[in-house]
This record gives C-alpha cells, sequence and structure tokens, in this order.
C-alpha cells in the first residue's frame, strides 16, 4: 500500500501538479490584492473574503467537471490546446515579465463591480489550474483531490509569496512552465492515439 502510494509514478504526478500550483496559485490573489488595494480597508477585508470564497467555489465546480470532461474522447485534445495557449501567456506574463495589471480595469466606485470583476479573473485562472491539475493526476483520483487542497491552500495563505519567489527566482517559473506543457502534450497525444492511430 504504501510503497504504491510512493510509486514512481505518482511521485512524478506529485511534482508536476505542485510545480503547476505553484506557479498558477499565485495569480489569483494578486487579482483579488490588486482590485481590493482601490478601495478603502473595511470594504478591502470583504472584498478579499468574498473573492477567495468565490475562487475556492469556482475551483471545486470546475475540478469535478473537469475531471469527468477529461474522460470524453476528444476534450482531451481541446484541453491540451488551451493548456498550449496558458503556457504560451504564461512565458510573457511571468518569464518575459509582461504583467496583466494593465489588463484589469476596477471601478472603485462600486463594491459589487469589483467582485465581478475578481470572479470574472478567478473564473479562467481557476480554469487553467483545474485543467493543468487534473491533465496531470489523469485517473488517479487521491492526487486529484490533493491537487485542489493544495490550490486552494496556496491561494488563501501563500500566493503573495510565491508570486515574489517566481519573480525572484526564475527556475520556479520555467519547472512550472515545463510540467504543464508536459501535460497539453500527454493530453494531445492521448486523444490522437485514440482517435487516428
Amino acid at each position: 500500500m504504501l510503497a504504491e502510494l510512493f510509486s514512481p509514478e505518482k511521485i512524478t504526478i506529485l511534482s508536476q501538479i505542485i510545480l503547476i500550483d505553484l506557479v498558477l496559485a499565485g495569480d489569483n490573489a494578486i487579482i483579488i490584492g490588486m482590485v481590493a488595494s482601490k478601495f478603502p480597508l473595511e470594504q478591502r477585508k470583504k472584498i478579499i473574503f468574498w473573492g477567495i470564497s468565490g475562487a475556492v467555489i469556482l475551483r471545486i465546480i470546475l475540478t469535478l467537471l473537469t475531471a469527468y470532461l477529461l474522460q470524453i474522447t476528444g476534450l482531451r485534445l481541446l484541453g491540451g490546446l488551451l493548456l498550449l495557449y496558458i503556457v504560451y501567456k504564461l512565458y510573457t506574463d511571468v518569464i518575459k515579465g509582461s504583467a496583466h495589471e494593465d489588463d484589469i480595469k476596477v471601478d472603485n466606485s462600486n463594491f459589487l463591480k469589483a467582485i465581478w470583476t475578481i470572479l470574472l479573473a478567478d473564473f479562467t485562472m481557476s480554469l487553467d489550474n483545474v485543467l493543468g491539475v487534473a491533465g496531470a493526476a489523469g485517473d488517479h483520483y487521491t492526487l486529484l483531490i490533493f491537487g485542489l487542497i493544495l490550490s486552494i491552500i496556496l491561494m488563501a495563505t501563500a500566493a503573495t509569496l510565491i508570486s515574489n519567489w517566481i519573480k525572484k527566482y526564475k527556475w520556479i517559473a520555467w519547472a512550472g512552465l515545463i510540467a504543464i506543457l508536459i501535460v497539453a502534450i500527454e493530453l494531445i497525444y492521448t486523444d490522437i492515439k485514440i482517435l487516428f492511430l
């Protein structure tokens, strides 16, 4: 039982999940922090609370959906292609350093609009994280659940620290990008093999 838990395959998958979570978890917190910073302190706490709560709920729903959808032939190919695009986006944002702060327009006159901005950003960022983790985990549902819990913990607690690490130590970003790229190629290859070979 213990040997099965720490098999080379499981350790490889676990490493991929941790790297993917490390690279992608910081994004949600950065967006939440950016939007919240435009508001007075009392509202800021509420925005951070609702922003993180929304991201957690979205991640749980998307994980359940994605784990199911990735079983359907053809959708892994689409998921893999989407992950390739995410690799490109991360390369331009994280490695090249053209941060996405300019893309987010914050209307600080309205609390609900700020929450909506966060939820929209959370949706796209949760989707890339869940796709990466679900693709890496494959049929290993315990590892998928571990990835979900880890991403929530990292986003809620250590996201600012992680984003600083990634800026300081570029190799973390590169390692995460390579992990996502491997997952994307595996997803695409799995469906191509089923569909065409």
